[in-house]
């Protein structure tokens, strides 16, 4: 697997790898309130599971997931804000789970801390129309030129 995993970790052989996210800092994001840990990131096929730590009141705003998407909620709770699961809530101890192709945006009312798998790039959908992926880059600039396959090798 042609894989980037973070500095903290340990290879106890060629395909185990132990992550200490106690030991790595919060990353801040483009989205206010929301901070992640990447504990995996496969260039090749786009997988991606973080931690992330969502602040009261934050949203992840309006995106689709071009892969599944997989979240066990810690702490706190994951609202479905806007979407066809408006209103859905996965709670501290849930898990919810999303297909391809689905969009919402997410919301944490009181903060969340989520152990999140899903594979990138997502399509997030401004408000003044632009469609840009999660670092801000506009979509079809950046992946719309590779097919699926090929946007997940990038």
């Amino acid at each position: 697997m042609d894989a980037v995993t973070p500095k903290r970790q340990e290879a106890a052989d060629q395909h185990s790898h132990l992550v200490r996210p106690q030991d790595m800092d919060w990353q801040t994001t483009r989205f206010p309130g929301c901070e992640a840990k990447t504990l995996l990131f496969d260039r090749r096929t786009g997988l991606m599971t973080a931690l992330m730590r969502f602040a009261p009141g934050s949203v992840l705003p309006d995106h689709e997931h071009v892969g599944i998407e997989q979240s066990w909620v810690i702490e706190g709770a994951l609202v479905d804000k806007d979407g066809p699961a408006k209103g859905i809530a996965c709670r501290a101890g849930e898990f919810i789970w999303r297909e391809a192709g689905s969009r919402h945006a997410a919301w944490c009312p009181d903060g969340a801390l989520i152990l999140a798998i899903f594979q990138v790039p997502n399509k997030f959908f401004e408000a003044d129309g632009r469609v840009v992926d999660a670092a801000g880059q506009d979509w079809d600039e950046t992946w719309g030129h590779t097919g699926p396959q090929q946007a997940r090798d990038a």
